[in-house]
């Protein structure tokens, strides 16, 4: 049974007229007309969600094929090339269900090595993507080609691709007879694709057990589509976006045996809400984290958990993880209509894209560093350095830059298993300035909060953090390496977020490992 409870705040007249309002019916209706007339286009192709639980049934006999010939060829290593919600999702599953799973939803050289570095002789790859273009998975698919080609492997064997039916990567698919394509639901958007192919496939070859996932969501989905004031959609929606003044929303899970789900819900949030310069801001923290002890006036708590930890107005979840999924995914439609925007469109993910595509045609010269401190460089947008000379001062310099309601992002274009030392840096951070911090390791983060840096609330600091490459992957067929390829989503973001006036301290390590443990002496 999926359950909501709330503390600390009263929703019931907005539950009320939700449910006077046949919200959650017509959401289950794919009614296109809640969101109002400029939102109607997309989310009449955007609905999809809604019943995966019984359209997704036709894949499974297809996956558990696909996994018995994997496994009898001794194929039993998966790696996963995809990007937001094609991995973040397959990643919670597979940690939930215990079973191994390669997410490679990165482009820094050292992560793309280590997936390579890897038994090809036991691997697999299914590359996810909606349309074939989007430039990680592109060149991960193209690196793992010539890999398995170079070990003397047939590669068109080793590759799974997911896809949109009709897509150029179905076509591609098809010409280079890659080993099997499965077809995702065109009517689903990739935050709300946990329960598509994109989420079952990977998680199926794995070993997760992917009925059973469909099987939760199914036994929770009448209390998720009843216009009822029993619906915990309807409360942790209201929760999220009907809290007078409170834009930020905690999440964590504490007590739960599902893994990794607050990352998870912060780009389905942060995606469908950050737009139009409004939005719920999602911060996924750990257990403990200062922010559940905060009783400032703009924070919401979204947890995982049996009890709140603060003063602040709570929702509680608990529930299996397929119901879990369905849940968050009604409940930020829900926040949508509240808000009175489009919960399907991601209008600011693509301006960061194509910043770096420039770049990557470009291959302009480094900015120089306005200083450099031990083993940082340092850079800023227009007038953050002036007169500073440190690093300290710095990181002083952007923290002051914080309104009372800011936040800070942390933006980490690093290896998250070499560099994760760093992940420190976040608590620390909301411990000195009394709020909130969010952490992403890029290019990651572009697929989740990215959207919320640039189309939500105006009010964050933006402190961005790359690193020298000791090594470097070239991609087969394209200009340029993993290195240059990460270096110009950086460059790119921190041009976007500077253009609209956000401010951006950049470091970067020249010796990452002690530039790491010099960053975070600044807080010790």
């Amino acid at each position: 049974m999926t359950n909501v409870s709330t503390q600390n705040g009263d929703w019931t007249e907005v539950v009320d007229k939700l449910v006077a309002e046949k919200i959650a019916s017509r959401i289950a209706a794919k009614d296109a007309t809640i969101w109002g007339p400029d939102a109607e286009a997309e989310a009449s192709i955007r609905l999809g969600w809604v019943d995966l639980h019984d359209t997704s049934r036709p894949l499974l006999a297809e996956i558990e094929a696909l996994q018995a010939d994997l496994r009898s060829e001794g194929l039993d290593r998966i790696v996963l090339s995809g990007m937001g919600g094609s991995s973040l999702a397959p990643e919670v599953i597979t940690r939930t269900a215990g079973v191994e799973l390669v997410v490679l939803d990165s482009t820094d050289p050292s992560v793309v090595k280590r997936a390579l570095d890897g038994d090809l002789s036991r691997t697999v790859i299914v590359v996810s993507s909606k349309s074939g273009g989007t430039v990680e998975t592109d060149s991960h698919r193209r690196t793992f080609a010539k890999a398995f080609t170079d070990a003397g492997i047939d590669a068109a064997t080793r590759i799974v691709v997911v896809t949109d039916p009709g897509s150029p990567f179905e076509k591609l698919s098809a010409d280079e007879g890659y080993r099997k394509t499965f077809l995702a639901d065109p009517n689903v958007g990739g935050r709300y694709s946990a329960l598509t192919a994109f989420g079952l496939v990977p998680s199926g070859l794995a070993g997760a057990d992917i009925a059973e996932l469909l099987d939760q969501a199914a036994e929770a989905a009448p209390a998720l589509q009843a216009d009822s004031t029993d619906n915990p959609a309807l409360w942790l929606g209201a929760v999220l976006a009907a809290s007078a003044g409170r834009d930020k929303a905690i999440i964590t899970a504490d007590g739960s045996d599902i893994v990794g789900f607050p990352d998870w819900a912060e780009q389905l949030i942060a995606e469908s809400t950050g737009k139009n310069g409004t939005g719920v801001l999602p911060v996924a923290v750990e257990v403990g984290a200062p922010e559940l002890r905060s009783e400032a006036a703009d924070l919401t708590n979204a947890l995982l958990a049996e009890k709140a930890t603060s003063g602040v107005p709570t929702a509680l979840t608990s529930g299996s993880l397929g119901g879990q999924f369905l849940l968050w995914e009604v409940a930020t439609a829900v926040a949508g209509y509240l808000l009175g925007i489009d919960p399907f469109d991601q209008p600011d993910v693509e301006s960061a894209k194509k910043a770096a595509r420039g770049l990557l045609d470009a291959q302009p010269e480094p900015e120089a560093a306005a200083f450099t401190d031990g083993v940082v460089e340092v850079r800023g947008s227009e007038g953050l350095l002036d007169g500073v000379d440190s690093l300290q001062g710095a990181v002083d310099a952007l923290l002051g830059k914080l309104e009372p309601k800011g936040y800070v992002a942390v933006m980490a274009y690093l290896d998250s298993e070499r560099d994760a030392d760093l992940i420190a840096i976040r608590p620390a951070i909301t411990t000195k300035t009394d709020r909130p911090t969010t952490f992403g390791w890029g290019p990651r983060f572009l697929h989740s909060t990215g959207q919320y840096h640039k189309g939500g609330h105006p009010e964050g600091v933006y402190l961005q953090i790359t690193g020298a490459h000791t090594t470097d992957v070239e991609i087969p067929d394209r200009p340029f390496t993993f290195g240059t390829l990460i270096s110009a989503q950086a460059a790119g973001d921190a041009n976007v977020l500077a253009e609209r006036g956000r401010p951006v301290l950049r470091l970067h390590l020249t010796d990452v490992a002690a530039g790491v443990q010099q960053l975070l002496s600044l807080f010790r």
